[in-house]
């Protein structure tokens, strides 16, 4: 619903007013009485405002408030998604990764920070231009929700570089270990082994995967992704393409 301008409050107003108005006059005038002016004139006011009010609330205030409402919960999602591919932002992202460091630690039970790298995402940028990395960006997120589970939180950092944040694996390291190399395993595979259509071309792109597990140590946002990213950067000089994890 489009807001209203103060323009068309006015003129709604008005009309509502003025109908109003001419009908309590009409009517007024039809009905016999013996009303002294001052007595009409405050009849004439009261009535005004009881019948005047409903439709003033209908016409004008319900769609000023509902499309005021719109317009902030649009710019309240704007604040908080990456445009290009619909993923939470760093801003939603950080947001997300204080909860569950919090919640890890509450329960006693191993989560998982997940930072993914496109290998090979320039030279396409390059040969192809943006719009050939937008469409790539766009895949890849695509095939990034599909593979994890809805609790789990994917998320743009900015460029070619992703974020899985899984707030639940298990309570024992080493099969939270596990399940966590599992995910990211089938999170690179579904880059690697499926090209991306644009164009009648076939892009085929890879990806870097650093992590960073979760427990029940204290740890700040920040140092999350960067020991996350420390992995990742690992897994780059390793030849890309693979995994690997952040080790205190």
């Amino acid at each position: 619903m489009k807001l209203l301008t103060t323009k068309q409050v006015v003129i709604r107003i008005t009309v509502i007013i003025a109908v109003v108005e001419l009908l309590i006059m009409l009517v007024l005038a039809v009905i016999p009485h013996k009303l002294n002016s001052y007595t009409e004139a405050v009849l004439d006011v009261i009535l005004l405002i009881v019948l005047s009010t409903p439709p003033i609330f209908i016409w004008v205030i319900k769609p000023f408030v509902i499309a005021r409402d719109e317009a902030l919960a649009q710019i309240s999602h704007l604040a908080h998604i990456d445009p290009l591919t619909q993923l939470a932002n760093r801003r939603l992202l950080t947001r997300h990764l204080e909860r569950t460091i919090a919640g890890i630690a509450r329960h006693k039970v191993y989560g998982a920070l997940l930072l993914l790298d496109l290998d090979g995402f320039k030279p396409i940028n390059d040969a192809y231009g943006h719009d050939a990395g937008d469409a790539v960006l766009v895949e890849i997120a695509k095939r990034m929700q599909s593979i994890t589970r809805p609790d789990d939180v994917v998320g743009r950092l900015g460029g070619d570089e992703f974020v899985v944040l899984i707030n639940h694996l298990d309570a024992d390291k080493r099969i939270a270990h596990k399940k966590v190399l599992r995910i990211a395993e089938k999170l690179r595979q579904s880059i690697i082994n499926s090209p991306i259509d644009y164009n009648g071309k076939k892009l085929r792109i890879g990806a870097s995967i650093g992590i960073r597990l979760l427990g029940i140590e204290e740890l700040d946002v920040e140092t999350a992704i960067r020991e996350a990213d420390i992995a990742m950067y690992r897994a780059k000089q390793a030849g890309g393409k693979c995994v690997d994890f952040f080790e205190q």
